[in-house]
């Protein structure tokens, strides 16, 4: 979706990408000739102030946002959404998709994002107050929800697999697992946890769901996780084939480590 007042009209050939949940906000600026990142920063909120103030002190303190862009793209990072296949969609009633899974109310505003490639379509709330605020700031951009660009990405990934495949993204109070095949999405399912015991009876839940088989189905741990991490410790321990997702490939593109793509995973491939 794109959110406009004014056009830009000076190529500079840079993108700006921001990431924004309730929690707090990341950006990362992108050169659009050779696709590296070349500025990246993230600020926390805290519940108690209101966001809109937060987001003005970012801004006062990272003028980098305040450049001109070419692109502009804004992530909302909430787990209030749902994919629903071209063959099920009806963009008239795109509200009565999330009734079932996630608690909305008759002011929620609900968008969609077409993913043309696999025929699929995310529908979400995204935040009214955050746009509105960045409609001052920017004028013109577009915005979508990160498990647009999550999905995406790992279908992407899956083309030639006929195995099926276990994804599991983590973020700072929630996870989602994403299960495909040969770019076909078998499930996607998000869950808060506190934890370790939270995720992995999740993740076996999903797996006892689908009739995977923790013997042979691979599970691929990305976002905020590392190998010492009790996360990735107990999953290892329930799980035979499971391992950091590898983002090595990735670090020659961005110019960034690969631990850093891999916790940025979302934002570095808006």
């Amino acid at each position: 979706m794109v959110v406009t007042s004014n056009d830009i009209t000076q190529k500079n050939y840079k993108k700006l990408s921001i990431q924004v949940s309730l929690n707090g906000l990341s950006f990362c600026v992108f050169d659009l000739i050779t696709q590296k990142i070349i500025a990246f920063n993230t600020a926390n909120f805290s519940r108690s102030k209101v966001i809109e103030e937060q987001l003005w002190k970012i801004f006062l303190d990272n003028t980098i946002l305040t450049n001109t862009y070419d692109e502009i793209v804004v992530l909302h990072d909430n787990n209030l959404n749902t994919f629903v296949p071209n063959s099920l969609f009806d963009p008239e009633f795109i509200g009565s998709y999330l009734q079932y899974n996630v608690k909305v109310f008759n002011t929620d505003l609900f968008n969609y994002d077409k993913i043309e490639n696999y025929a699929l379509n995310n529908v979400y709330v995204p935040y009214v107050n955050i746009n509105n605020f960045l409609l001052d700031q920017f004028g013109t951009f577009d915005y979508k929800n990160v498990n647009t660009v999550l999905v995406t990405k790992i279908l992407d990934e899956s083309i030639g697999n006929d195995d099926k495949q276990v994804f599991v993204h983590f973020q700072n109070n929630y996870f989602q697992i994403v299960v495909v095949k040969n770019q076909q999405l078998l499930l996607f399912n998000s869950f808060e946890y506190a934890t370790p015991e939270d995720f992995i009876y999740y993740l076996l839940f999903t797996y006892e769901q689908l009739q995977l088989s923790p013997e042979t189905i691979a599970t691929h741990l990305l976002g905020i996780i590392e190998e010492e991490s009790p996360y990735f410790k107990i999953a290892y321990k329930f799980i035979r084939h499971c391992s950091i997702f590898d983002t090595e490939k990735w670090t020659a593109i961005f110019g960034k480590t690969s631990v850093a793509i891999r916790h940025n995973f979302i934002l570095f491939h808006s």
